[in-house]
């Protein structure tokens, strides 16, 4: 009976820290994140991807977590894109309106929705996410060939 309460309580454990990942900083001014990724983005030659979502959404988690464990993706990503999460706290809270519209009014994708931006801070294009999955999950292959096709070299013909 001990090893069955220890093993309960272990699992609780583990699946309220899984519960409690957070992705998003809610405390960062996402214009600042914005223009902060940009200014960067410009300094490496590279295009800014963000990733418009929030904690409580667990495909924006699952999507995080997926991009950054396959170490493929987590290559082609780093070498090519200043990432950042944007926080988007819900379609009644107005900063998060004017988010969504400075990217696009990518919110309309549901979430999590991919922005590229290009080195001006423009929206180059604006990826749904829901293309992107596979079951209860994403696919590996349409994840690399998303990003790969929005690479700074993909976009110029290189």
């Amino acid at each position: 009976m001990k090893r069955q309460l220890l093993i309960i309580s272990m699992m609780m454990t583990f699946i309220t820290v899984l519960a409690q990942q957070k992705v998003y900083d809610d405390s960062i001014d996402p214009f600042a994140q914005i223009d902060q990724a940009v200014e960067k983005a410009k300094a490496e030659n590279k295009l800014v991807a963000c990733q418009l979502g929030g904690n409580w959404c667990r495909w924006c988690i699952k999507f995080a977590q997926f991009i950054t464990e396959d170490k493929d993706i987590d290559k082609i990503v780093n070498d090519n894109f200043v990432y950042i999460h944007v926080n988007y706290k819900s379609r009644n809270d107005s900063q998060a309106q004017k988010v969504s519209k400075r990217l696009g009014n990518a919110g309309r994708f549901g979430f999590p929705v991919i922005v590229i931006l290009n080195p001006d801070g423009s929206v180059l294009h604006i990826q749904n996410s829901a293309y992107l999955e596979q079951g209860d999950g994403y696919d590996k292959k349409k994840v690399v060939d998303f990003f790969k096709n929005w690479t700074l070299s993909a976009i110029r013909g290189e």
